[in-house]
């Protein structure tokens, strides 16, 4: 059981990692993060929260440097701000896309999502019957969530989570990290299915992400608003 030594330790532990972190965008190419380390940053994205537990995501690690220049010439966000192979896709460590389900496998009663409850959930029948209704209510009437493009960008919501909880991860122990939205969604998913198998059809790209060291400390330091600016208390 913690005491009040140990709770305080771990409080400034959380602000300290949230004022190192920053979106690094050159990282120190010779350094590599340990096998373990990732391991627990890959854990911690397993396990994140995600809503009704779907886990509407997959995760592409991208280590092969030829691989990753299939995106160099549409992912701006990636060349480190437009700049060039010093950029996220030449340095990073690790390098990856979070790809999300699309509605043929999130829309309420899908076979996908019968076999998820049944299979990874382990939900009984009856539960299962509850589940979907209770989906398909906050599909259709709670939220509205109808078309293709909502029902991706629903399951997008869902990875960044998993992404925050990964940084955040990383930040604790020290690590760096990049989220990644500056990228040709239409020639990404292209490149995807091409070069990597992944059908367009039930995926698509949600974010891209880089973590390793930085290879300099950021130029400008962090700027947030103010507590007052950020919360409201009723």
């Amino acid at each position: 059981m913690k005491d009040v030594t140990d709770t305080a330790r771990i409080q400034a532990e959380i602000i300290q990692a949230f004022n190192f972190r920053h979106a690094t965008k050159v990282f120190d190419r010779d350094r590599k993060i340990s096998e373990g380390e990732f391991e627990t940053i890959l854990e911690a994205a397993r396990l994140s929260p995600t809503s009704f537990g779907h886990e509407p995501f997959k995760i592409l690690m991208i280590q092969s440097q030829e691989k990753r220049e299939l995106f160099r010439e549409f992912s701006w966000g990636a060349n480190g701000m437009m700049n060039g192979t010093t950029g996220q896709l030449g340095t990073a460590s690790h390098f990856g896309i979070i790809v999300v389900n699309t509605a043929e496998a999130m829309t309420a009663g899908s076979a996908y999502l019968q076999d998820f409850y049944r299979n990874v959930k382990q939900l009984p029948e009856d539960v299962i019957e509850i589940f979907n209704g209770a989906y398909g209510k906050f599909q259709s009437t709670d939220h509205k969530i109808t078309t293709d493009r909502e029902m991706t960008d629903w399951a997008g919501k869902q990875a960044y989570i998993v992404l925050a909880n990964m940084m955040t991860s990383a930040a604790l122990m020290g690590i760096d990290s990049c989220p990644i939205e500056g990228f040709d969604m239409d020639r990404t998913t292209e490149t995807l299915e091409k070069h990597f198998g992944i059908d367009s059809k039930h995926y698509k790209p949600a974010v891209m992400f880089a973590f390793g060291y930085r290879a300099a400390d950021p130029q400008f330091p962090k700027t947030r608003r103010t507590m007052e600016d950020t919360v409201r208390w009723f």
